[in-house]
């Protein structure tokens, strides 16, 4: 069993985090099963393409749902990590935070079916993969979920607190199974969406710096290792101290 290859299931793989997490597994040799709501990219250079890709929108909980079987045959009965990265966060029509006032319905029940339930769906779905691969879950939440930010929209936060509440309730349940559940907050990362201002948030870090997707990855990765096999439960700031 220790020659078998480990395999890890990433939600919100296109961009971002989540491309560097793809990455960072990749070249620790675990064969990583990507969803997002694009096709797979033909100039992607790692992987295992297109047969390890499923094109789901989260946003549609019967699609969801359906894709638990779709997953589960490309699994051999065994799922090492699932890693839960997608999220949205919308705004306004030039670009503004979206508050609690302004968000209409449909938009919240969008951002948590996203950002929150399709993580409920994938782990409650895969959960005899996991046990059988005494396996990880590792949820992606923000900075965001713990306060307001000026940037990251009232349903977009509160949908990562929710899912930081659910990594403490999963991880009390999984646990009998042989299961850690864990979460990250990202703060700033360099990314291609970054929003204009940023960078005075940045000046008052205290590491006056933005964070890196593979940093992130890096952290999601040890969570994920036999190096973590204790640790369940934990959210962990992954923000240059942004949090204190």
């Amino acid at each position: 069993m220790g020659d078998r290859r480990k395999t890890m299931l990433l939600t919100g793989a296109s961009r971002g985090i989540g491309h560097a997490t793809v990455r960072k597994f990749n070249r620790e040799g675990w064969r990583v099963i990507t969803c997002s709501r694009h096709p797979f990219p033909a100039e992607c250079p790692w992987g295992g393409g297109a047969d390890n890709h499923v094109e789901i929108d989260l946003a549609d909980p019967n699609q969801t749902i359906d894709a638990i079987e779709v997953i589960r045959g490309k699994l051999d009965g065994r799922l090492d990590a699932l890693v839960n990265n997608a999220g949205i966060s919308p705004k306004g029509p030039n670009g503004e935070r979206l508050n609690t006032i302004d968000t209409d319905l449909r938009t919240w029940g969008h951002v948590f079916h996203v950002n929150f339930f399709a993580s409920v769906v994938l782990a409650r779905g895969l959960k005899d993969e996991l046990a059988a691969a005494k396996g990880s879950v590792v949820n992606v939440t923000s900075i965001a979920g713990s306060r307001v930010h000026p940037f990251a929209g009232a349903a977009y936060a509160t949908s990562k607190a929710a899912l930081a509440a659910l990594t403490r309730e999963m991880a009390h349940d999984f646990g009998p199974l042989g299961v850690r559940v864990n979460a990250i907050a990202p703060g700033e990362v360099e990314t291609a969406i970054l929003s204009p201002g940023t960078e005075e948030i940045v000046e008052k870090l205290p590491l006056r710096r933005l964070g890196q997707p593979e940093e992130v990855a890096d952290v999601i990765h040890f969570l994920c290792s036999d190096a973590a096999s204790y640790i369940s439960g934990a959210e962990i700031e992954v923000n240059g101290a942004q949090h204190v």
